[in-house]
């Protein structure tokens, strides 16, 4: 089947490189029964990419389902995806039947996949070696024939360090990969999508469709859209409800974006006005360097310290600091008796080498402690601490949950 028709097809706008290689797979893949890991940022349009897939499958004429990860709860996810006896748990008053079971033959789609909790990671893991599982509650081993596509918009290796995600899940859903490129790596289609949806909009609304002037179209292209085809979908419809006048010009858009156009890569404040200060749109950057920070500071100490211990002499030409903190060196030694070498006791002996002892430097650890210390400095205030933390108040409250911190 021809690129252009399947676009048509699925309502797909766009003729960038990395959007046509990603249909590519996704088409060559379709005739197998491999599992497929979809990856991309939130809002590029995951979904429509495991519905080709089946679409274009032995498959089609079976069920798919689509399944978010992240919108089921820890408790209830075996029982979803797996199905659960009567009397298993509380509220189980009737036996159920899962997705796995329901949509036997078919195709599943696990959208969110790095949301799974480690328990139900192994159970899924199962299901891809062996065809089989288990419901909750039960012992009577089943079988099913189902396809699973999975997609996330997390780096899975990397919490596969972490122990967040199983690395053998990961290789094993990971048979084939499809990258689906960001709305920033797509310039070239941001002007024809924005025109589709405004002239659905002007459908919608019996509306005359806005235009757009060369200004508005660069100041569409090169904001860095971080919700993605969502994002652009809204600002379209914004637009078109809004607006009076239909003929839109570069101010007139920046109205319409946010205020600040993040960026996902480290920026180096300058220029005037700067505070001097790196800005990161990425949390895992702010704690890299915090932690880098943190470490030369430790070893600094050590370093002062154990030269102290060494050398006990330099106590006397210590500086001295007066009221306006300015440092002098105090010349009057006449009065000051030798600094005598100070001594550790370690088993009735004096020490005479040290050891540098590294300090933890565990992500996890380290991002609960900030949080805790950004909620305790503003009081509980939610918005204010992620504004601290440099995180949306969204990523807060689910790392609030993540990492059972009380407020």
């Amino acid at each position: 089947m021809e690129l252009q028709s399947i676009k048509n097809r699925f309502g797909i706008i766009g003729n960038s490189p990395g959007l046509n290689h990603a249909l590519n797979i996704a088409v060559q893949v379709a005739a197998t029964d491999l599992s497929v890991l979809i990856t991309g940022e939130s809002g590029v349009g995951k979904e429509v990419f495991s519905q080709i897939i089946h679409s274009l499958s032995a498959r089609k004429h079976n069920p798919f389902i689509a399944v978010n990860c992240g919108a089921i709860p820890e408790g209830t996810i075996d029982s979803e995806l797996f199905g659960h006896e009567k009397g298993s748990f509380t509220g189980a008053v009737d036996s159920r039947k899962g997705y796995f079971e329901t949509v036997n033959g078919g195709t599943i789609f696990l959208d969110e996949i790095g949301e799974l909790p480690m328990g139900t990671q192994a159970r899924l893991l199962r299901v891809l070696e062996a065809g089989e599982y288990i419901r909750v509650g039960s012992s009577k081993v089943q079988k099913t024939d189902v396809r699973v596509i999975a997609a996330t918009n997390k780096e899975l290796i990397e919490s596969t360090q972490i122990h967040k995600f199983r690395e053998d899940l990961y290789y094993r859903l990971n048979t084939v990969p499809i990258k689906v490129p960001a709305l920033r790596e797509r310039k070239e289609d941001i002007i024809l999508l924005f025109r589709k949806f405004v002239n659905d909009f002007s459908d919608k609304y019996k509306a005359i469709p806005v235009q757009l002037d060369e200004g508005a179209k660069d100041v569409l292209i090169n904001y860095t859209w971080p919700g993605n085809i969502r994002e652009l979908k809204n600002i379209a419809e914004q637009i078109s409800v809004l607006s009076r006048d239909k003929s839109i010009d570069a101010n007139t858009m920046k109205g319409f974006l946010p205020e600040h156009n993040y960026s996902r890569l480290p920026v180096l404040a300058s220029g005037s006005g700067s505070t001097g200060q790196n800005e990161f749109a990425n949390e895992r950057e702010i704690l890299y360097k915090l932690f880098f920070d943190m470490k030369k500071d430790v070893n600094e100490l050590k370093k002062m310290f154990f030269d102290l211990l060494q050398n006990p002499n330099i106590a006397q030409h210590a500086p001295v600091f007066n009221d306006q903190t300015f440092p002098e060196v105090h010349n009057n030694t006449a009065n000051l008796s030798p600094a005598k070498p100070v001594f550790l006791p370690h088993n009735g002996e004096a020490i005479d080498h040290h050891e540098d002892v590294e300090e933890s430097l565990s992500i996890v650890d380290k991002e609960k402690e900030l949080i805790i210390k950004a909620l305790k400095k503003h009081k509980g205030k939610r918005k204010d601490a992620s504004l601290d933390l440099g995180i949306s108040e969204r990523t807060l409250y689910r790392k609030l949950k993540e990492y059972d911190i009380e407020e």
